[in-house]
């Protein structure tokens, strides 16, 4: 745009004095003619604000571009906003123009580019609408604000249509009287209003006034800024890329091989098209989104509007370059298919004439499987080598299909068939060759495992036969049984890994038998005798050092159950003189009673009697596992360890618990015949003395009843000399009580058959 116009109009020096200034077309002769006191920048022995923003415009003019300029060039003043376009409209909607001057001296000359600038973005058709500018004057002095008002006559004189001065409260009263904008109406071309902040709604609605005036419209000069560089540089970019596509595409059409190994000099563009298209859909995006994305209260305009931006000139430039990027695409794959094409076949014959040369030779040196783990190994590192030169050839093999299915894909008849048979023929001979490396790479790996299958069957068998070379040494039972348990699992552990050498050299065996022609499309027989012979051998090995040791463990197991059963036997033994210890203490402790009665007298007897049925019992059964024990020694060829130690203890023990017994059987017996001869005499009647004539009865049952006593006070002595009493004296005291007592009735009842006269009833 032209900074400036050719005008003729009346300019106002600070003083108040009018004078006449004149604007050449010509932005380089650009001056000042005069004032009226002739000389500019001098009236009234001051400096004319005017004329000095005049002069500073003048020297401007012919340093900046009369072109648009771009934000880019100006930002530094830009980021001082000292004017923005806040997004804000009038009641006629017409944008509003925002001067925020500040305390600060506000350069004019920075002033006027911006407001150069910012007149520069929105529409022919928005500037005719017209502008409502705000003057923000609280912060500044009154002939800052007159000198920005009168700028805006020479920058803007036709799209200004209301200036609003915001002034400070009671301030600037008595300046006002020397300066009425609202004379100069016709002047100037504009109106020119002096208003308070809080006033300032009467003019222009709220919503449409930023916070600075007690608005609620949300204004960011950074973000606007950052936009507006990002749009400018896509602008710029997108306008220089077109160019350089439209010169590509042109010269490819022109189909002379000279001028397209002219165009070839500079084939690709300067800019990548892809990135300056993602940028122009993401600054596009931001415009429709930054328009429709309101405030509750309704839909908030924002500087970046179309009307400010332009999003057709964004959605226009997009589309060009997208048909400019389609064409130049196109050229592109045009000018690559044909040498594409000549470079496949060239090397498709490189890889076809490899393969089936020397590839195919080293797979035919290649046919062992190895006799051991590490002659696997071997073999396998020298097949990776072979792979790993196979890989490069396979990786040119799947570059070359990708390239031809691409060229397939685009659909240029002409070159269909030659491709397809180019593809096939790549095919076959990869799919080939991979197919034979694969089966000998499967081959190798089964027989690594099947010698690893091997290998270890043969270490669990050394295992298995060491550990049944060394004899056992007879511990305790348990140890012998956890042996034994061990034994078991290693002889399991050899059966599971005897089985999986047998699957293992079934499969290797398959595949040998299965293995495939190295040759192309012809039966060659591959000799395979010497490792079937290899896998057959291995396998028969192991069975029949499995079976040796099989035979070896069935005989170790024989010689260990029985030593489990000779330690179960000795420890049943020990267990069963335990016991018969235990019934003897019993009998001593807790069998003491001898009944009040006969009845009970023969009852107890009658217990102790079962009770030496149970110690018999486990003296017998202590007996036969001794025996037991003295024939397992004899199988197992060891000595006894019973023969010294429990048997004794076991005869010693049944000794003292048959004296003890035979003494209770003694004791139980008196007191039974004791009892039963007392009851009788007790009971009979006194009416009968003639049966008692004979007083010996009496005298037989206290003879009796004082041996019973004698007996209760005497021990039982064991062959060694030791002594045991049954029970306590306080349990002896007892049972002599009992006795005692009936032997007094009987007395008594003797008594009263010598002298039955003197008994009375009472007594």
């Amino acid at each position: 745009m032209e900074f400036y116009r050719k005008v003729n109009t009346r300019a106002l020096c600070r003083c108040g004095r009018k004078g006449n200034m004149e604007i050449h077309p010509k932005p380089e002769t650009y001056f000042l003619s005069y004032c009226r006191l002739k000389k500019p920048g001098n009236c009234c022995n001051l400096t004319c604000t005017m004329c000095v923003w005049l002069g500073l415009r003048l020297e401007r003019a012919v340093e900046i571009n009369c072109s648009r300029m771009e934000a880019s060039v100006i930002l530094p003043i830009l980021k001082k906003k000292l004017a923005f376009l806040s997004g804000g409209k009038d009641r006629r909607s017409g944008l509003i123009l925002t001067i925020p001057l500040c305390l600060e001296q506000t350069s004019m000359d920075e002033l006027s580019v911006t407001l150069d600038y910012l007149l520069s973005i929105p529409s022919e058709k928005c500037k005719a609408r017209g502008f409502t500018v705000i003057v923000d004057g609280r912060k500044s002095q009154w002939n800052v604000v007159k000198t920005v008002v009168l700028m805006l006559q020479n920058v803007v004189p036709a799209e200004v249509s209301l200036v609003c001065v915001v002034k400070p409260d009671e301030f600037w009263d008595k300046k006002v009287t020397h300066f009425c904008f609202w004379k100069e109406k016709d002047r100037l071309g504009f109106e020119v209003i002096l208003v308070s902040a809080n006033k300032l709604t009467r003019y222009i609605e709220p919503c449409q006034l930023t916070e600075d005036f007690g608005g609620t419209l949300t204004y960011d000069h950074m973000d606007w800024l950052n936009k507006r560089l990002v749009f400018e540089k896509f602008t710029k970019e997108s306008t220089s890329l077109l160019d350089e596509l439209a010169l590509i595409n042109n010269g490819s059409d022109k189909g002379t091989q000279e001028k397209e190994r002219s165009v070839d000099l500079n084939f690709l563009p300067s800019v990548d098209p892809e990135m300056v298209l993602q940028t122009g859909h993401e600054l596009l995006s931001e415009l429709q989104q930054r328009r429709f994305n309101g405030s509750d209260g309704g839909v908030s305009w924002s500087p970046m509007d179309d009307e400010l931006l332009a999003q057709p000139q964004v959605m226009k430039l997009l589309d060009s370059l997208r048909e400019q990027y389609t064409r130049y695409q196109e050229v592109c794959r045009q000018r690559s298919k044909r040498t594409q094409l000549e470079e496949i076949q060239q090397k498709v014959m490189q890889v076809v004439n490899w393969l089936e040369g020397p590839g195919s030779e080293q797979l035919r040196t290649q046919w062992g499987i190895g006799d051991s783990i590490r002659a696997s190994q071997a073999l396998q590192q020298k097949h990776e080598e072979i792979e790993s030169q196979h890989s490069e050839w396979f990786a040119v093999y799947v570059e070359l299909n990708q390239q031809i299915a691409a060229l397939l894909n685009a659909g240029d008849e002409e070159d269909l068939v030659e491709l397809k048979a180019l593809q096939q023929q790549l095919s076959d001979v990869c799919y080939r060759q991979a197919s034979q490396l694969e089966f000998r790479q499967n081959l190798l790996q089964a027989a690594l495992e099947f010698h690893s299958v091997a290998q270890d069957l043969s270490q669990q068998l050394d295992g298995l036969l060491g550990m049944l070379c060394v004899d056992v040494a007879p511990a305790d039972g348990a140890s012998i049984q956890q042996t034994l348990k061990l034994l078991e699992e290693k002889l399991k552990s050899v059966d599971l890994g005897l089985q999986g050498l047998r699957e293992k050299g079934q499969s290797l065996l398959d595949q040998i038998s299965n293995q495939a022609s190295w040759a192309y499309g012809k039966d060659v027989t591959i000799e395979n005798k010497e490792n079937v012979d290899h896998i057959q051998g291995v396998m028969e090995d192991m069975q029949l050092r499995k079976q040796r040791c099989e035979d070896m463990v069935d005989v170790r197991r024989l010689k260990m159950l029985q030593m489990v059963q000779l330690f179960k036997c000795e420890e049943d033994a020990a267990q069963a003189v335990e016991w018969l210890s235990e019934l003897l203490d019993a009998l001593l402790k807790t069998h003491i009673r001898l009944g009040d009665d006969s009845q009970e007298t023969k009852v107890l007897l009658e217990k102790h009697r079962k009770f030496v049925d149970v110690a018999q019992s486990t003296y017998d059964y202590g007996r036969q596992l001794l025996q037991a024990t003295v024939v397992l020694c004899q199988s197992l060829r060891c000595t006894s360890r019973s023969s010294g130690d429990t048997l004794p203890r076991l005869n010693r023990v049944w000794k003292q618990f048959t004296l003890t017994s035979e003494e209770r059987v003694q004791r139980l017996e008196t007191a039974v015949a004791f009892h039963s001869s007392a009851e009788k005499i007790l009971q009979e009647c006194p009416e009968q003395p003639e049966a008692f004539n004979e007083m010996e009865q009496f005298d037989e049952i206290e003879a009796v009843g004082k041996s019973l006593l004698d007996r209760l006070t005497v021990p039982v002595v064991y062959p060694d000399g030791s002594e045991q009493y049954f029970g306590s004296p306080s349990d002896m005291a007892s049972a002599a009580e009992h006795i005692r007592e009936k032997m007094k009735l009987v007395s008594l009842k003797k008594q009263q058959l010598r002298q039955p006269e003197v008994t009375t009833p009472e007594s």
